[in-house]
């Protein structure tokens, strides 16, 4: 383990190292130091249109995130529509359904009750005939 943490160690310190070379390369650089600053004020310029252009880059993304979130979004509305719309059909069909046998059932017990009015009628003429 201990072979690791050198090789990430020493890692960090080659580009420190590097870093610090670079800024030594700089200032004593074999230029005049308005040629320097100018150099440097043109890095940092390049340094800032770069950023500009990542900027912007991200923004796009993100819009097309966004925009990416809308469209699904509106699928799943519309998946929930369908579902809805469905569920109130075939709820529609049960209460259909439902009422036709509660009407035929209504149907059997008024047709039991008219024979049994007819089979008393009937029984209590018999009964005063004889």
């Amino acid at each position: 383990m201990s072979d690791n943490d050198n090789g990430v160690s020493g890692l960090g310190w080659f580009l420190a190292g590097l870093g610090v070379g670079a800024l030594v390369g700089v200032l004593y650089a074999p230029k005049a130091g308005r040629e320097t600053r100018e150099d440097l004020v043109a890095s940092a310029l390049d340094a800032k249109e770069r950023a500009a252009v990542l900027a912007q880059q991200g923004k796009e993304r993100a819009a097309e995130f966004a925009e990416q979130g809308k469209q699904q979004v509106g699928e799943y509305v519309e998946r929930g529509k369908e579902y809805y719309d469905r569920g109130r059909s075939q709820w529609s069909q049960y209460v259909e359904k439902g009422k036709g046998l509660v009407q035929e059932q209504q149907e059997k017990v008024a047709a039991a009750i008219d024979a049994g009015k007819e089979a008393y009628a009937s029984a209590t003429n018999e009964t005063r005939s004889s």
